[in-house]
């Protein structure tokens, strides 16, 4: 990342983006940096309401403590406007007015994801390795290699090496080509398998050492095994040909992976999504999709590759509108919890192997004072304990020199605590954003780290016994997305084989609610506009074919998704038109 000045062609480049893909030109005045945002406009009251739409003879579980329960709610241009009986708001509906007869169906606040990545980009374009067989990998890479020049790059996207039903290896690569390089990479985005051709390519030999911050790993007799970590991927991707597009062709592409990815998180409940890592090419993507109508949840982007540019632009945090807006800045401070390589103070089971580091201490303190002085909320990823340690550093020390109110700087993942870090977050108003799919989706790997481990990872119950405002998050594509599966996991703490994980960390079905809506939307300082089924907040909600408390903990995940609303807009399962 560039840490110089931009150029005027740079400047001019960005505001230009900017205006169009943050909707500058349509913004109110922007809440001060780093407090939360001003509030809804107070829902207009005496004669003559007349509602947009209104929902009644529902069980409403609105999340909000003044009232927790309800049996209708009426909406008016995009917010709530009431919400209460049925005999209450059937008195604000007209012949106007779009009436849902909820059914006695059970309606929530629109799910909030605070760490992900949708693209879409790699599931419409790149070969499946999302597969449980290595025939079935072989032949998808094989398909691909068919329509491909020789020496150009054949990949693979959403692998998952546990899942396979035998450890994939560079032979078995080999075996599918010779005459490309390839890679499948790991749908946890830290780790990518590789053939003996991407190697050679890269110049890569048994003497090559591990670089900073990566690894190669090998076999029992010190051979590589195709499988590499972290920043030692780097030099693969400075060799070898690959498809070319031109930049129209590029920009197509990644709107329709936005609009495909868009559609299956609505579907799936969501209504808002922090992105993380946004660039400037993945900002034009939500502002095309957005142009275009295919665009149908609201977006929190957490900025990786854009963010000096954004920066000496004089944007911040908070800067946008309520369905695109820029959020804090992401850096990575360790590894992959489902690719077994986070930096942790205690090895992982049977090894020596603590994980790898992927910044130093002085560069996170750098990173962290440079986004404390410019109204930037930051957010860093840090799966093991010794890496959360070393961001807590970084925050305390910024704290200290420039403090500003309310803060709110995140830990992404967080996903292995201490007692001590525990007391640390709690006294520094941090965020940790834990996986909420994980102990149900990944449960195979949590064997390589242990039954003591996994009392402290992925910890919603301690977060919440300590005042912590924890959220939930899947980082898709390393997790599925699917707040549905989320409610499970955290309520269950059991695999999809249904061993449980860390029960000591389970939390209530009511508490689960909370972490996946009006958390969420603390985590964006947007709690005032969204998180519950609350008058004049933003009308995103959530239609479930069955209350989550009436059926069996086991089976949340499969409760039917049967409408998803945003802004008064149905999304799911039919687009209703803007406007």
């Amino acid at each position: 990342m560039s840490k110089g000045p931009i150029s005027r062609k740079e400047f001019f480049g960005l505001s230009a983006v900017l205006a169009g893909a943050l909707g500058a030109s349509r913004l109110p005045a922007l809440p001060a940096p780093w407090r939360a945002d001003p509030g809804p406009p107070q829902p207009v009251r005496g004669g003559g309401i007349e509602a947009d739409l209104i929902v009644v003879n529902a069980r409403v579980l609105t999340q909000d403590a003044a009232l927790p329960r309800a049996e209708a709610f009426a909406v008016k241009e995009g917010r709530f406007l009431a919400v209460g009986s049925n005999a209450d708001i059937r008195n604000l509906a007209t012949s106007r007015t779009r009436v849902i007869d909820g059914a006695r169906m059970c309606v929530v606040p629109g799910f909030i994801d605070c760490h992900s990545h949708p693209s879409g980009v790699s599931e419409l374009f790149e070969a499946n390795a999302n597969v449980r067989t290595l025939a079935e990998l072989q032949a998808n890479l094989r398909a691909r290699a068919a329509t491909t020049p020789e020496g150009t790059w054949v990949t693979g996207a959403m692998f998952d090496d546990t899942k396979l039903d035998v450890p994939l290896t560079m032979a078995h690569l080999d075996a599918v080509s010779t005459r490309h390089p390839i890679a499948v990479n790991h749908r946890g985005g830290h780790t990518s398998f590789y053939n003996a051709k991407a190697f050679e390519l890269a110049g890569v030999t048994r003497e090559t050492p591990d670089p900073d911050h990566g690894r190669f790993f090998r076999d029992a007799n010190g051979a590589h095994n195709g499988r590499v970590a972290e920043l030692a991927r780097n030099v693969f991707t400075r060799v070898g040909t690959r498809e070319r597009f031109t930049p129209e062709q590029q920009r197509d592409r990644a709107r329709q992976g936005m609009a495909h990815i868009s559609k299956l998180m609505t579907a799936a409940g969501l209504t808002t999504v922090h992105s993380a890592g946004s660039n400037s090419a993945s900002i034009k993507a939500y502002e095309d999709a957005r142009a275009e109508g295919s665009l149908r949840h609201r977006a929190y982007l957490m900025i990786r590759g854009a963010y000096t540019q954004l920066r000496d632009a004089g944007i911040h945090t908070g800067f946008g509108d309520d369905v695109i807006r820029i959020g804090g800045v992401k850096y990575a401070a360790d590894g992959s919890a489902s690719e077994r390589t986070m930096l942790m103070s205690t090895p992982y089971v049977g090894t020596t192997d603590h994980g790898i580091q992927t910044m130093t201490q002085q560069e996170i303190h750098d990173a962290v004072d440079d986004a404390q002085r410019n109204n930037w909320q930051v957010g860093i990823h840090a799966n093991g304990d010794t890496a959360i340690e070393m961001v807590l550093n970084a925050y305390e020390r910024a704290a200290a020199q420039w403090p500003r109110p309310d803060r709110r700087h995140r830990i992404e993942h967080c996903s292995l605590v201490t007692p001590s870090i525990l007391s640390r977050i709690a006294k520094g108003g941090i965020i940790p954003t834990p996986f909420w799919t994980y102990a149900y989706y990944h449960g195979e790997k949590w064997e390589q780290y242990g039954d003591e481990k996994m009392r402290m990872m992925f910890a919603h119950r301690s977060f919440l016994d300590a005042g912590i405002r924890v959220v939930g998050a899947s980082d898709y594509g390393p997790g599925p997305f699917e707040p549905l599966m989320a409610l499970q996991s955290m309520v269950t703490r059991k695999d999809y084989r249904g061993k449980e994980w860390g029960p000591n960390q389970k939390v209530t079905l009511d508490e689960a609610l909370l972490i996946t809506t009006r958390n969420g939307a603390y985590a964006s300082y947007e709690e005032r506009t969204k998180g519950t089924i609350t008058a004049g907040k933003l009308a995103d909600f959530v239609i479930l074919e069955k209350d989550p408390h009436d059926v069996p903990p086991d089976t949340i995940k499969d409760i039917k998704v049967v409408r998803t609303v945003v802004g008064g807009r149905t999304v799911h399962p039919e687009l209703e038109p803007a406007g």
